[in-house]
């Protein structure tokens, strides 16, 4: 899977949660899909953006996961920042918490994330 665009950090902004995108990357491109995947490879969930010719991806490092712990208690879906433009992230709540059940103990994802998603997520799936 070609990793388009990394997301490794991310604030809370009052009741507001944003992901950072490093300015220097390129501008995300695409349609929010309201989907997510996950590369058990690389150690990451992956929202998809949809474009023309398929999907562009949003991949949320092992770095950004306490702040994905933070968008499953809270009542809203996040957004991605990059420079000074905002992009809502529709449906990443309901699809991540999808995926860590599915997840938990389940090692078709792989030992390595399977563990480290249930030890990242622990507060979540108790």
């Amino acid at each position: 899977m070609s990793i388009q665009h990394q997301i490794n950090s991310g604030i809370r902004d009052g009741g507001e949660i944003r992901f950072l995108l490093d300015e220097t990357a390129d501008q995300p491109q695409g349609v929010p899909s309201g989907k997510m995947i996950t590369d058990s490879e690389d150690l990451s969930f992956v929202y998809l953006l949809e474009v023309e010719e398929g999907y562009r991806h949003l991949h949320f490092t092992r770095a950004a996961w306490p702040l994905m712990v933070d968008v499953l208690k809270s009542d809203v879906d996040p957004v991605l920042v990059w420079k000074d433009e905002i992009m809502a992230l529709p449906g990443f709540k309901d699809e991540l918490t999808m995926l860590i059940y599915n997840i938990e103990g389940n090692d078709n994802y792989g030992e390595a994330f399977s563990s480290a998603v249930e030890q990242a997520f622990q507060d979540i799936l108790n």
